[in-house]
């Protein structure tokens, strides 16, 4: 892996990967200012792809498709990343596009597509289970931006200007921290002087996160929604963890695999789904950010089961509190979180996608493989301490059922 600094400050790592027919190259640009208006950020990178002052939006689209150039733009809590990915001997012209939409996109149908993701919000709300993880965030980030869904996106949305979305994207463009990671069968040479070409207008200031961060649960925190044709309850029950800067990050990456994210080998799917048939979908989810973390556990059921899906939560959390892993067991969520980390670099795409992220967070581009090393050493003592040190608090809990069956929440 080779490692250099643009011109312009914006540090790059680039993998040669021979004999490999497409290229990946990824942006990250750091988020490091609380939105003007919520939901700017989304609408700005939903906008990118309707139009700039060289190519309309149709011709965009026709362009990457008839060249199978693949750009996508994602608003994440942290970042945005810009995404390219295309033929070997298309590089140059993949990256062109990819600068016509960040220098010239003109934002000009931000009306329109204000309506359309309204449009497109409701629909999602329609799902109980979307319904009850926007109302999980919201309670969990309570007050926090990361907490923000498609209902605080939508009661602001229609306040943002053309205005509000040029400054959002120039403070993006030429004040955001930044880098770019590439990997491919190309040129190193070539490469270099194909990004110094086309990222020469991307500046960096040096700023601090203002961001707040994530505050600790002073309480239970719970919250109801009474849907009377819901045919299953939807339940979230989640923990405040700390950055993914904790050096409790690879125990929380094993820890979820021993619950819930191992499928049919993990505790929550073999107790509530196998032994007692409480549900089909049942899992744990970690969620690491820049700011704080979160991590949960999910089952959707018939609403008549909320109270011994709650006990079957409380009984595996506390377990995993109180008793030591055995070394069987220990050894296999190893093996199967490892495992699964290996897909992680399966394209081109995916590993200058890691690459970049971990190199965006400060971590280093090689941050992967020390990362695995400390999953391998990590001990039951240790999974024992970092479960007790962050369940043995206060939690969220976000329940959608029929009104009838939400009283048991009461008693």
């Amino acid at each position: 892996m080779e490692k250099y600094t643009l011109k312009n400050g914006i540090n790059v790592v680039s993998e040669y990967n021979q004999n490999t027919p497409r290229t990946a190259v990824v942006l990250y640009a750091g988020i490091n200012n609380d939105e003007k208006i919520t939901g700017l950020h989304y609408l700005m990178t939903q906008l990118l792809f309707q139009g700039t002052k060289n190519r309309s939006s149709e011709e965009l689209a026709a362009e990457m498709d008839e060249n199978a150039i693949d750009i996508s733009i994602e608003k994440k809590a942290d970042y945005i990343r810009f995404k390219l990915y295309c033929l070997n001997e298309d590089i140059e012209h993949g990256l062109e596009i990819l600068r016509d939409i960040i220098e010239n996109s003109t934002f000009d149908d931000f009306e329109k597509e204000i309506i359309k993701i309204k449009g497109e919000f409701e629909s999602d709300l329609d799902s109980a289970k979307i319904q009850a993880q926007d109302n999980y965030y919201r309670t969990i980030f309570k007050k926090h931006p990361y907490g923000s869904g498609r209902k605080e996106i939508m009661e602001s949305i229609s306040s943002i200007t053309k205005q509000d979305l040029i400054e959002a994207f120039n403070e993006i463009k030429y004040k955001s921290p930044k880098n770019i990671s590439a990997a491919g069968d190309i040129n190193q040479n070539t490469l270099k002087t194909l990004l110094q070409k086309y990222f020469e207008n991307l500046t960096i200031t040096a700023q601090q996160d203002t961001r707040k961060k994530v505050s600790n649960l002073m309480e239970n925190g719970i919250s109801v929604i009474e849907k009377e044709d819901a045919n299953q309850a939807q339940i979230f029950k989640g923990w405040i963890l700390p950055s993914l800067y904790s050096g409790d990050y690879p125990a929380f990456i094993l820890l979820n695999t021993l619950l819930g994210a191992s499928g049919l080998s993990s505790r929550l799917f073999l107790e509530l789904r196998e032994k007692q048939g409480l549900a089909y979908t049942v899992r744990s989810v970690y969620e690491p950010y820049v700011l704080g973390g979160n991590f949960f556990v999910y089952i959707a059921t018939e609403p008549k089961n909320i109270k011994v899906s709650l006990e079957g939560f409380e009984k595996e959390i506390n377990k995993i509190m109180t008793e030591l892993i055995g070394d069987e067991e220990l050894e296999n969520a190893k093996n199967n979180a490892i495992g699964k980390r290996q897909f992680y670099r399966e394209t081109n795409l995916m590993e200058a996608s890691l690459n970049g992220y971990y190199e965006f967070l400060g971590l280093g581009c090689d941050y992967e493989e020390k990362l695995i090393s400390e999953i391998k050493s990590l001990s039951s003592e240790k999974l024992l301490e970092t479960a007790k040190k962050y369940f043995d608090g206060y939690s969220a809990l976000s329940v959608l059922a029929p009104k009838e069956y939400l009283q048991v929440l009461n008693k």
